[in-house]
């Protein structure tokens, strides 16, 4: 299955290729004028039109490959014969200018892990082929030895190309690859270490062996400590030729299908990477829909309870943004600030239990309607009471705990001082402060001098005395909070007098 797809991608790449050529080289390309092609003439689109559809249609084979854009850059390159430069904005990129990349436009428009993917499928096969080749240059200004070597290669097996100097070599090795280059140390022109030295700097995947009259532990030392794989001293005999080139042919052999091996390895592992990573980003998008969701619902939920009492939407955003300000000043976690600050609109929604008559009521309640009213912790509690998750333990204690007081003269349970979870005090403090300086049904909103001294006075009675000196010493920002999320009929917090 896996051939037959390289086979397909081979055929269809080289011929939207070719296609592309010829639609280019009937454009007249010059300095001053540059055409713009049909949409349909687009290069990206002819090739995309092609390669696309053949790898959804192959994604149980290309899923698991690893990536190698750079194969495909050099095959587009040596197919299309131009330069690898392209520039340029997105929205410029259907017109063609020389030079021009048509590598570099594929992958702008295509989704890298796929062009990645198919690059790799298309670079393997020549890499299978560099492990089987069986190739070699014989570089000698000599020409008997040339002849010589390549009659005593070639009757063994080897494709022999002879060569009598370093240019000469170098134009051999750009025509084709080769496996291995037996190379003559002193030549005219160019010594032979150094065209070895080039040769293995550009093309690794070629063997070399030293051949030389000289025999010199210094210079054999020399040919070995920059990548030669032997030395042959002259005169040789046939036997250390042919054990010297199948050890070297060998040894390249083996450290090829070990860079590959590695190579492979390294996809895989990127591959995953790039999978966890995608996988991992979709978690916390998921995660953060599903908290804004949640928070939402808890928001909405909230405000249908308060709305009985005529609070506001409003009024929720700043309990909760209160309680976060003072949980994180008095040196919370910042998960638990959060939260208390996701948590604290549902404080009252045991009031949808309590009657209109009472809820409503504008003037001061009689012990029996107090009594009544202050039910509504205990519903609210009820009400919340039971999840395992850990927001509604939350909801569900400041719910309960948020009417407590520190001297123990709260309800519903009259507990006392710290036996009053923190975040039940924090409440306490956030939702009295904003009961006072807006406007209820029953008290018109208070001024901030006339609030801070309210609360004041019940400092170590009704409020935890540190958390409430920690609200106070941040009324800059409790300011900003009440400014932010002030109600339509009241644009902030009443002046000072």
């Amino acid at each position: 299955m896996l051939w037959a797809f390289l086979t397909s991608i081979c055929t269809k790449v080289h011929g939207a290729i070719d296609e592309i050529c010829t639609t280019l080289s009937a454009l007249p390309l010059s300095d001053s004028a540059t055409p713009r092609l049909p949409q349909s003439r687009h290069p990206f689109n002819m090739l995309s039109q092609r390669i696309i559809p053949l790898l959804l249609d192959h994604q149980d084979v290309i899923c698991c490959q690893g990536l190698a854009v750079r194969a495909f850059r050099n095959m587009m390159a040596q197919k299309v014969h131009m330069p690898l430069q392209f520039s340029g904005a997105p929205e410029h990129h259907d017109r063609i200018e020389h030079p021009s990349d048509l590598g570099s436009l594929f992958l702008h428009h295509t989704n890298r892990q796929t062009v990645h993917i198919m690059t790799l499928l298309l670079d393997r096969p020549s890499q299978q082929t560099l492990l089987e080749l069986k190739r070699i240059l014989i570089v000698d200004d000599e020409e008997p030895i040339r002849r010589l070597l390549g009659y005593m290669l070639q009757t063994h097996g080897y494709e022999t190309v002879l060569a009598s100097d370093a240019r000469d070599a170098r134009v051999k090795m750009e025509e084709q690859p080769f496996a291995l280059m037996l190379c003559d140390v002193n030549m005219p022109g160019e010594s032979g270490m150094d065209l070895v030295r080039n040769i293995l700097s550009q093309y690794p995947s070629t063997a070399v062996i030293m051949v030389t009259g000289l025999d010199s532990s210094v210079l054999a030392n020399a040919a070995l400590d920059i990548g030669a794989f032997g030395y042959i001293v002259k005169p040789f005999e046939s036997n250390e030729v042919l054990i010297d080139v199948a050890n070297a042919l060998r040894r390249r052999r083996l450290e090829m299908e070990n860079r590959l091996q590695r190579e492979n390895l390294e996809d895989i592992v990127r591959t995953r990477t790039m999978a966890l990573q995608q996988a991992l980003e979709w978690l916390e998008r998921s995660e953060k829909e599903l908290r804004l969701s949640r928070e939402e619902t808890i928001q909405r939920l909230a405000i249908a309870a308060e709305y009985r009492d005529g609070a506001t939407a409003q009024h929720i955003h700043r309990m909760s943004h209160y309680c976060e300000l003072l949980a994180r000043k008095y040196g919370l976690s910042a998960e638990r600030c959060e939260l208390i600050r996701t948590a604290s609109p549902m404080h009252d929604i045991g009031k949808i239990g309590t009657p209109d008559h009472v809820l409503l009521k504008p003037g001061k309640f009689t012990p029996e309607e107090f009594d009544v009213i202050s039910q509504h912790a205990e519903i609210g509690h009820r009400i919340l009471d039971g999840s395992d998750a850990e927001i509604l333990k939350v909801a569900a204690s400041i719910a309960w705990t948020h009417h407590e007081r520190w001297d123990g003269n709260g309800y519903p349970r009259k507990l006392k001082g710290e036996a009053i979870p923190i975040e039940g005090r924090i409440a306490a403090i956030a939702d009295a402060f904003d009961a006072l300086t807006t406007q209820r049904v029953y008290k018109p909103a208070f001024t901030l001098d006339h609030a801070v001294e309210l609360m004041s006075k019940h400092r170590g009675e009704h409020f935890d005395p540190e958390l409430l000196d920690i609200f106070f010493a941040s009324m800059d920002d409790i300011k900003r909070i009440h400014d932010r999320y002030a109600d339509p009929s009241s644009p902030g917090i009443v002046p000072e007098s």
